[in-house]
């Protein structure tokens, strides 16, 4: 994979501007939230495609399942953890990729699981994140069916306990979101956006924007940044080939 590192600077009025690069990376994420399948409890087979569900509670995310449980000063969690229940539960997700898509890269990302997530894409084990309170993500690129039907498995063990100082939940308690990716995109968490010589009506503004070219082959290309005021007209344009 290539990386390379542009500079932008430009100097733009402020008048509740945004960086609408930004915009453009956000509109490449798909919301990931809905239509899940959930059980609480552990069956190692829930990983696979060819799983029946059926039986299975539906939701959209976030969820918690401690919150759904009983209040009990007996629960391991203690009253620090909210003497609320941990245990292990499954989500599963079905999905199609558009067969058009097929070139693009994948990537599936959580914002948040708490704690211990297993992360499957169609029974292959993409990885483990024991930590609870950071985001974290997976290509799913090697292992998508295009134009056929997918399935994300999620096992999440909050089993010991307690693990915290405060209430935690369990599960998969913030959003997830499926990205769609050219081979060559900006990378993820890859602009970095500083202020200089502020004033009331106008800034100098230096973009550090970091590529990606996960292909084969070198690209040329330009890269194009806009500033938009509140009602999205262009108050300001810089750009590097």
């Amino acid at each position: 994979m290539k990386k390379l590192l542009l500079l932008l600077i430009g100097a733009f009025l402020l008048a509740g501007c945004r960086v609408s690069e930004e915009r453009a990376r956000n509109n490449r994420q798909q919301d990931f939230t809905a239509d899940w399948a959930f059980c609480l409890g552990d069956d190692t087979l829930a990983a696979r495609p060819d799983y029946n569900d059926a039986a299975w509670r539906r939701l959209n995310l976030p969820h918690d399942w401690a919150i759904e449980g009983e209040f009990e000063q007996n629960n391991p969690s203690g009253t620090s953890g909210g003497a609320l229940p941990g245990g292990v539960g499954w989500y599963r997700k079905m999905f199609v990729v558009d067969k058009a898509d097929k070139g693009k890269l994948l990537r599936i990302d959580f914002d948040g699981v708490y704690m211990n997530s297993t992360v499957y894409i169609n029974g292959h084990k993409l990885g483990t994140r024991p930590y609870g309170y950071i985001s974290f993500g997976y290509d799913l690129t090697p292992y998508i069916k295009w134009g056929e039907k997918n399935l994300l498995a999620v096992r999440v063990d909050n089993v010991e306990q307690p693990n915290s100082r405060w209430y935690s939940g369990c599960g998969i308690y913030r959003n997830v979101w499926l990205s769609k990716l050219h081979p060559v995109h900006v990378a993820q968490w890859g602009t970095f956006v500083t202020a200089e010589e502020v004033s009331k009506n106008s800034a100098r503004l230096l973009l550090r924007i970091t590529l990606d070219n996960e292909s084969d082959a070198d690209a040329a290309l330009e890269l194009v940044s806009e500033l938009t005021d509140e009602n999205g007209v262009v108050v300001g344009k810089a750009s590097d080939t």
